[in-house]
C-alpha cells in the first residue's frame, strides 16, 4: 500500500539503535505491522485501542496471545498466565499479599537495586524478610555461588532477581529451593533464553524490555499457590480472581496484550527462545570480547555473573563519559549512559536489538578510543 510504503521510508530514515534499559527497542517488523493496521484493525474501522475488550475480536486476540506465550515459554497447564497492570513494581506488593500472611517469613537474595526494592516492599506486610545472601561486598557486581548460602525450610517463598538491569549482573543458575516456592523477577531477561518454568512458583516481568510497551506485567503463577491471598489484597492484584476472569476483571492493557502477541509471533519466526538465545549470546560475546580486549574499556562484573541483556562498561577516563554519550547519540547510538546510581555506560541489548546495532556500537567504541585514548 502506498501510504504504508511512505511510512516505512520515513521510519527507516530516523531509526536509531536504541540501547535503553526500558522502555526499550522493539522489533521493527512488529512496529511496522502494528502501524499498518493501527487505524483499522481486522477490518473493524477502529484501532485495536478503540475496540471493546469484551468484544469477540479482542477476547480472541487475548486468548491467542496467552496461547502463544504458553507455547513460546513452555508454560504447563498447572500454571496461570496473567496480564496485569502496575508493572513489576506492583508485583513487589502482589507476591507477598498473595503468598503470605502477616508474621510469615520469606528468604531473599539481594544482588542489586531491584532485589532491594522487592525487599523494601515486602517489609511493609509484616513479614520476617531474611536476606540469605547479599552481594554488597562486591558492590553488586557478582552473584552468590550456588550452595554458598542457606535457605530456610519454613520460608513461604524465596525471591531473587535473575538479571539486575542496573548493574548488568545475572545468575548463571537457578537456585534450588526444594519445596519452598521460588519467585523470580524476570523483567529484563524473560524469553531471552530457555528456562524450566516448573522450577518456579511465580515468575513476573514488566513488558517494557522484551515483551512490548510499558504498562503491563506478565505473571506466571503455579495454580496451587493461588486462592490464599490476604483479605485486604486489592482486587486487581489478587491472582485467583484475575485468573478466573482471564485477566479481565477490570479493563486490561489491551494494546500491550495485542503487541505482545505480535512479538511472540516474531520470536517464533526467529526460532523460538532457543533461536533468540543463540542470537543473544553471540551479541553479548562480541561486545564483551571487545571490552575485555581493549585497554580503554572495562567491565566491572564478575565473569560468571555477566548479563547477556545489560552490558555495563567503564571508560578509562570518566571525564570523557558525557562526550562519549553525546557523540554516540549523534552517531545514532542512543541511551548508552549508565544508571545515575552507578555511572559509566550501559548497553541494553534485548531480544529486539539486531546484531548490526551491536557491531555499530563496537565500531564507534573503537573509533572513540582511537581519538581519545
Amino acid at each position: 500500500m502506498a501510504e504504508g510504503g511512505a511510512w516505512n521510508e520515513r521510519m527507516c530514515a530516523v531509526r536509531v539503535y536504541n540501547f535503553s534499559a526500558g522502555p526499550a527497542v522493539m522489533p521493527l517488523e512488529v512496529l511496522e505491522e502494528a502501524a499498518a493496521e493501527l487505524a483499522d484493525w481486522q477490518g473493524s474501522g477502529m484501532s485495536v485501542m478503540e475496540v471493546s475488550h469484551r468484544g469477540k475480536a479482542f477476547v480472541a486476540c487475548a486468548a491467542d496471545t496467552e496461547a502463544r506465550f504458553r507455547s513460546v515459554m513452555g508454560v504447563p497447564d498447572d500454571y496461570a498466565v496473567l496480564f496485569l497492570q502496575g508493572g513489576a513494581t506492583g508485583q513487589f506488593a502482589a507476591v507477598p499479599m498473595n503468598l503470605t500472611a502477616a508474621g510469615d517469613s520469606i528468604d531473599l537474595i539481594n544482588t542489586g537495586q531491584w532485589s532491594a526494592k522487592a525487599l523494601s516492599e515486602a517489609k511493609k506486610y509484616g513479614l520476617d524478610v531474611r536476606v540469605v545472601a547479599d552481594e554488597v561486598a562486591s558492590k553488586y557486581t557478582s552473584t552468590p555461588a550456588a550452595g554458598s548460602y542457606t535457605l530456610n525450610a519454613d520460608a513461604k517463598y524465596v525471591h531473587y532477581t535473575p538479571n539486575e538491569t542496573i548493574g548488568g549482573v545475572a545468575f548463571g543458575y537457578v537456585p534450588e529451593t526444594g519445596d519452598v516456592p521460588l519467585v523470580a523477577d524476570m523483567s529484563s531477561m524473560i524469553l531471552s533464553q530457555p528456562i524450566d518454568v516448573t522450577k518456579f512458583g511465580v515468575i513476573y516481568a514488566g513488558t517494557q524490555k522484551n515483551l512490548g510497551p510499558a504498562g503491563m506485567c506478565v505473571v506466571v503463577v503455579r495454580r496451587d499457590l493461588m486462592g490464599h491471598a490476604r483479605t485486604d489484597t486489592p482486587t486487581i492484584l489478587e491472582y485467583s480472581g484475575m485468573a478466573a476472569n482471564d485477566s479481565m476483571l477490570n479493563t486490561p492493557p489491551t494494546f500491550g496484550i495485542y503487541l505482545l502477541g505480535k512479538i511472540l509471533a516474531w520470536i517464533e519466526v526467529k526460532g523460538g527462545v532457543d533461536g533468540i538465545a543463540a542470537i543473544n549470546r553471540a551479541k553479548a560475546a562480541a561486545l564483551y570480547d571487545f571490552i575485555d580486549g581493549h585497554p580503554f574499556y572495562s567491565n566491572p562484573v564478575a565473569l560468571d555473573s555477566r548479563s547477556i541483556m545489560n552490558v555495563t562498561f567503564l571508560l578509562a577516563d570518566p571525564e570523557l563519559d558525557k562526550q562519549f554519550v553525546s557523540e554516540a547519540t549523534a552517531a545514532g547510538l542512543t541511551n548508552l549512559a549508565g544508571h545515575r546510581s552507578v555511572g559509566g555506560m550501559r548497553a541494553s541489548i534485548y531480544n529486539a536489538m539486531p546484531r548490526e546495532g551491536v557491531d555499530a556500537l563496537i565500531a564507534f567504541m573503537a573509533d572513540f578510543a582511537a581519538k581519545n585514548g
